[in-house]
């Protein structure tokens, strides 16, 4: 998908509560970012790091920044978590996760219940596919793992996939690897040990697990390609 907003750079000076962040354009001024991300963002970003923005001069918005990459030197790290929905969608529609075509609707924040899942994947036939997607950038011990904090909504989320699939429904985890510096995922047991546990059960029942990674540029970014993973 390509940004439908100009990119600007700079560098990244401080990040607080939560959803916003100080940043230094390239022409000396400083300017306040919107951060759309509700984790830690712990290995995403130091303050110096240089940093991608699209700017949104409607003056309707407080903040005409959004942050959406940072760089530590070695690749671009996507940080916002408003597009890997958007990243998955264009990823099925045009072919490239090989996992999960054959549907012939595609149905965003699907509810199930009193929730709502990512992506309801649909047969003519009747046939489904619950489809939860999660921004993936925590690197650890040259990993990319999830989640970079404890989660209770992502917990809730696999237990509901998990019976969705004893109910005989196709349900899948999409895992988007936004940053190129790791061999493969795993669940970061060492920050949400009920997470890590819930998706080793969830995988036990049969809820597919698919990590994907980003390819990042300044236009823009896309899924490419599966990795592996450990559970």
């Amino acid at each position: 998908m390509k940004f439908d907003k100009p990119t600007v750079k700079g560098k990244i000076l401080k990040r607080y509560k939560r959803f916003l962040a100080d940043i230094e354009l390239e022409n000396g001024e400083i300017v306040v970012a919107h951060s759309a991300n509700t984790g830690s963002m712990t290995t995403c970003w130091e303050p110096g790091w240089d940093v991608l923005l699209t700017k949104n001069d409607d003056p309707a918005r407080k903040l005409k920044y959004t942050l959406e990459y940072t760089h530590n030197g070695e690749t671009w790290i996507g940080v916002n978590t408003a597009l890997p929905n958007k990243m998955v969608i264009e990823a099925i529609e045009n072919g490239t996760i090989k996992e999960l075509q054959g549907y012939d609707t595609i149905k965003p924040e699907a509810k199930i219940g009193k929730s709502r899942i990512d992506v309801l994947l649909t047969k003519d036939n009747g046939e489904q596919c619950y489809v939860e997607v999660k921004n993936t950038t925590l690197l650890h011990e040259g990993d990319a793992v999830f989640p970079d904090a404890v989660t209770e909504r992502g917990q809730k989320h696999l237990r509901e996939l998990t019976e969705l699939k004893q109910q005989g429904i196709r349900a899948c985890m999409v895992y988007v690897i936004n940053r190129n510096d790791v061999a493969k995922f795993r669940p970061a047991g060492h920050i949400d040990a009920e997470y890590a546990k819930l998706l080793q059960q969830a995988h036990k029942v049969g809820v597919e697990i698919i990590p994907y990674m980003a390819k990042l540029e300044p236009s823009g970014l896309e899924l490419t390609h599966s990795i592996p993973y450990l559970i």
